[in-house]
């Protein structure tokens, strides 16, 4: 039986690396994001547990790598579960959005 895979930019919403899957999908249709080295250009683009993801945000960049698919969007620490950062920063501080009010 094969692995389970996930669509990145649902994965990077549900890990909290945007506010919105709308955003996380244009950090992937804006090439800020790549998967095993390789720039992922589809925010469908299948990806699983093992895969190592550089995110590149304007003021800063993480390479993490990604230990479960994700359920739903869940509280931070839950999100938190989903990867394990390699580059040895907070990859959480990604999210440079302004909060909605």
């Amino acid at each position: 039986m094969g692995e389970a895979r996930q669509r990145l930019d649902k994965w990077l919403w549900f890990a909290r690396f945007a506010r919105t899957r709308t955003s996380a999908a244009s950090l992937v249709a804006e090439g800020r994001v790549r998967v095993n080295g390789v720039r992922a250009t589809a925010p469908a683009r299948a990806v699983r547990a093992g895969d190592v993801l550089t995110i590149a945000a304007p003021h800063r960049t993480a390479v993490i790598r990604i230990r479960a698919e994700g359920t739903r969007r869940g509280p931070a620490p839950e999100a938190a579960s989903l990867y394990e950062e390699l580059g040895g920063g907070d990859a959480a501080a990604l999210v440079t959005e302004a909060p909605e009010d």
